[in-house]
């Protein structure tokens, strides 16, 4: 627990300096910058969900789907895809088919 604690610290004084020096580069207060990035880490984290949850849709439409096929759906790059799918795949919502290469496509579970 501690060491949550410590992290969280750390993490926590490292986003209020960046906010700091954001601030000095633009003339505004530490924490409009503060909101500003807090602001657009949930803008983030909501256009990933959507984006989950078009891959979900496509499955439905489409038994099978490649990374690119997502890629090309979504105008997103071909690592974002990966996470995407790494994170449907633990979540229990999709499955891979095939090993590597361009053989890979994905299905919902």
């Amino acid at each position: 627990m501690t060491t949550f604690f410590a992290f969280f610290a750390i993490t926590l004084l490292a986003l209020l300096l960046i906010a700091w020096r954001e601030a000095q580069k633009h003339g505004t207060s530490a924490t409009e910058e503060l909101t500003g990035i807090c602001k657009s880490a949930v803008e983030t984290a909501a256009q990933k969900e959507t984006h989950k949850q078009g891959i979900l849709a496509m499955l439905q439409e489409k038994p099978e789907i490649s990374n690119s096929d997502i890629r090309k759906a979504l105008g997103v790059s071909s690592r974002t895809v990966v996470r995407y799918l790494d994170e449907l795949e633990k979540e229990g919502k999709v499955e891979q088919v095939g090993k590597i290469g361009n053989a890979v496509t994905y299905r919902l579970k």
